[in-house]
């Protein structure tokens, strides 16, 4: 399974990416070893993540939720529920 995912990091900024294992993942991320962008800002939450098939959606997805506003990307969480 492929995943694309929303972080929150500890200055409210949101942070999207891709991965295989959302939990080595997220683990990498607050471990520090994850993206440059988030390894100054930690702790991180993840906030969102969609299932997709195969790499391509996952990756196309990726891109699409990095050309959204912020204001979109909270308004994907909040539709997701709690």
């Amino acid at each position: 399974m492929n995943y694309v995912y929303l972080l929150r990091c500890s200055d409210d900024t949101l942070y999207c990416g891709w991965t295989t294992d959302l939990a080595a993942r997220l683990a990498a991320h607050n471990s520090g070893s994850g993206a440059k962008y988030t390894r100054s800002r930690l702790p991180v939450e993840l906030v969102y993540y969609e299932e997709h098939g195969d790499r391509h959606d996952a990756r196309s997805r990726e891109w699409h939720i990095k050309r959204m506003t912020r204001e979109e990307k909270l308004e994907l969480i909040k539709e997701s529920g709690p």
